[in-house]
């Protein structure tokens, strides 16, 4: 078992022209003692469960989960066998996450947007058949589905995590899945309502709110790094945020709007050609950086070692359960972790290696179509 089983990072953090890094990473995060490796997806060169099957297959450890793949790209029952797949493939160490996506690219792609009701939908769809049940004549949100069975033998205990961002969500979150992963830049008054908002939803659905584990995630950017590294890791990812869903992020936040106006006004961000993290050169990124507040900056863990192995203990104090370093690979994170150790808390040794499992013992229902 990792001997930082509350810790994980994000295989291939952003934009990633070679995807074969990740076996290098998901090496490296194990033997730095990482708990979890969490695997999100770009319609490019990360389709997420050759990432997951990859991870699988250079570990032994560390814990496996997608963060998030979207209900409504595959067919569930592809989604189920993924799951059913890796599930077995990593002895037990995956877990599937799922997400809303973005509704202005799924309108071009030609798919339904992502509902709270779909999901629902899905994950109870999901549950039904990794514990060996058919799910026949099913008229749902998901869609129509005359007969779905995988294997009447299988009894798979597969987590679901949900990536979530607004109160009703987290709600959502809180009331049908096993963990969740909250979202980069929020600020510790942020993260303790988000906390408490999925703790909400799984108590009002009479689960134990323990049960649910929560990972906040923390863009994790030291000064031993490079300008440039921290320009486009700190800087641009925000840039980035705020270019997608800059309002959301504003809005659960309680930041200025009319700085968010002002940013997307600037001759540079409103003929962007792409994601500020992808392409961004340094100059234009310390363009950019004089364009959002140090307030905005500040929801992150930079400076010395120290200091970020200290923002990292910060995010336990606001509720969080376990934290996923953002943004830097696990080679760049070695001096946090070892400053991380010396001021780590005893309490989490007996956090599970699976990222989606808690110590709460309450499991939500899995017939939920």
């Amino acid at each position: 078992m990792s001997d930082l089983p509350e810790l994980g990072f994000y295989g291939l953090a952003g934009h990633a022209d070679s995807p074969r890094d990740l076996l290098a990473e998901v090496a490296e995060g194990e033997r730095l003692g990482l708990g979890a490796v969490f695997l999100s997806e770009r319609f490019t060169t990360k389709e997420a469960a050759a990432l997951s099957g990859a991870a699988a297959a250079v570990s032994e450890r560390i814990g496996i989960a997608t963060a998030a793949t979207n209900p409504n790209t595959r067919h569930p029952l592809l989604t189920a066998t993924f799951g059913t797949t890796m599930h077995r493939m990593s002895g037990g160490r995956f877990a599937l996450g799922l997400g809303r996506g973005f509704d202005a690219l799924f309108d071009v792609m030609g798919l339904p947007r992502v509902t709270s009701a779909q999901l629902e939908d899905v994950i109870g769809i999901l549950r039904r058949l990794w514990h060996g049940e058919a799910v026949a004549g099913h008229d749902g949100p998901a869609g129509t589905f005359p007969y779905l069975s995988q294997d009447p033998a299988f009894d798979e205990d597969v987590p679901v995590i949900l990536t979530a961002m607004g109160e009703r969500t987290l709600e959502f979150a809180g009331r049908v899945a096993d963990g969740v992963v909250l979202h980069t830049f929020f600020t510790d008054a942020t993260l303790a309502k988000a906390v408490a908002a999925v703790r909400r939803g799984a108590d009002e659905a009479g689960r134990d709110p323990a049960s649910v584990r929560i990972w906040s995630v923390l863009a994790t950017v030291g000064d031993h790094l490079d300008e440039d590294l921290r320009l486009r890791k700190l800087v641009g990812r925000l840039a980035t945020y705020l270019q997608g869903y800059g309002d959301l992020l504003v809005r659960v936040n309680g930041w200025d709007p009319a700085v968010l106006a002002r940013f997307r006004a600037d001759d540079l961000v409103s003929g962007y050609p792409g994601a500020f993290d992808a392409i961004g050169t340094t100059e234009q990124l310390r363009h950019v950086a004089e364009l959002l507040p140090g307030e905005w900056l500040a929801a992150s863990a930079t400076g010395t070692p120290e200091k970020c192995a200290a923002r990292v203990l910060g995010q336990f104090d606001a509720g969080a359960d376990s934290v996923i370093l953002h943004g830097a690979t696990p080679a760049e994170l070695a001096p946090v972790l070892d400053a991380y150790r010396r001021l780590r808390p005893a309490r989490f040794d007996g956090l599970p290696a699976n990222p989606g499992r808690a110590t709460g013992t309450s499991r939500p229902p899995r017939t939920g179509s």
